[in-house]
C-alpha cells in the first residue's frame, strides 16, 4: 500500500477539526463573557449598571489669617513726666516776647525744659505747656551748663554778688550762681551762664515755681505731645 491517505480520510480529519475549532472557540467566547454577565435560571441579566458619580467632598476652606495686631505702645511708667498739650505758637517766638496760658491747667508737677540750641524756654505743669518764651544764655568764655537741676532759691529782687547787676525774680539752679531770672532779652545779647527771660515772663514763672522743681538743659533736644520725660537720676 502506497503511505499516502486516502482523500476520503483528509476529507473527514479536516472537518474534525473544524469542528473542534468551532468548540474551543465557542468556550473562550464564554469565558471573557461570563466576566461581564453572570447566568439566572439560564437567562441572562444586565450587567450592573454604573454608580452615579458622587461629587467630591470639598474641604472647607481654610479661614483667613488674622489681620496682624498692631505692636501696643510701650506702657510709659507711672514716675515719667508725660508731655500732654503744647501751646498753638505760630512760628520761631521773637526775642522779648513770650506765650502764657495756665487757664484750667490742673495743680501737680511742674517741669521746665530748655534747649540752647532752640533758645527757648517751656514750662509744663502736670504735663500742660502754660509757657514759652525765647532765652538768652552763656556765651562761648561763660557756657551754660546742660543737665538736670532743681531749683534750690527764690529770690524776687536778687542782685548779683559777682557783678552786681539786677537778677530780677530769681530762681537758682547751682550753688556757682547759675539761675533763671529777668533779662532784657534781644539778639546778640548773651549772659555770663544764666538763662535770661522777659522780665514779666519770670515774675510769672517766679509765682508758679516752688523749690525743688526740676529744670532740664538741653542743646538739641526736643519735646512734643506723648513724649515722656524720664525722674531725674539721684
Amino acid at each position: 500500500m502506497s503511505g499516502k491517505p486516502h482523500p476520503a480520510a483528509v476529507v473527514v480529519a479536516a472537518l474534525l477539526m473544524g469542528a473542534m475549532a468551532l468548540l474551543l472557540g465557542s468556550q473562550i467566547f464564554k469565558t471573557v463573557a461570563y466576566a461581564v454577565e453572570a447566568p439566572t435560571n439560564g437567562q441572562p441579566v444586565a450587567p450592573p449598571a454604573a454608580s452615579a458619580a458622587q461629587p467630591e467632598e470639598q474641604a472647607p476652606p481654610a479661614p483667613s489669617p488674622a489681620p496682624a495686631a498692631e505692636p501696643a505702645a510701650p506702657a510709659v511708667p507711672d514716675d515719667h513726666f508725660v508731655i500732654r498739650r503744647v501751646l498753638p505758637i505760630d512760628g520761631p517766638i521773637e526775642f522779648g516776647t513770650y506765650y502764657w496760658d495756665a487757664d484750667g491747667v490742673p495743680e501737680g508737677e511742674l517741669v521746665i525744659t530748655i534747649d540752647l540750641e532752640a533758645q527757648t524756654l517751656s514750662v509744663f505743669r502736670e504735663g500742660y505747656e502754660v509757657g514759652a518764651t525765647a532765652i538768652l544764655y552763656g556765651s562761648d568764655e561763660k557756657p551754660t551748663p546742660l543737665g538736670n537741676f532743681t531749683i534750690t532759691e527764690k529770690d524776687a529782687d536778687h542782685v548779683s554778688n559777682l557783678y552786681g547787676a539786677p537778677m530780677p525774680f530769681m530762681l537758682r539752679l547751682t550753688n556757682d550762681g547759675i539761675s533763671i531770672h529777668g533779662s532784657e532779652v534781644e539778639w546778640g545779647y548773651a549772659t555770663h551762664g544764666c538763662i535770661g527771660v522777659p522780665v514779666e515772663f519770670a515774675e510769672l514763672l517766679f509765682d508758679l515755681a516752688s523749690l525743688g522743681d526740676r529744670v532740664i538743659i538741653t542743646q538739641g533736644e526736643r519735646i512734643t505731645v506723648g513724649d515722656a520725660i524720664a525722674p531725674a537720676q539721684s
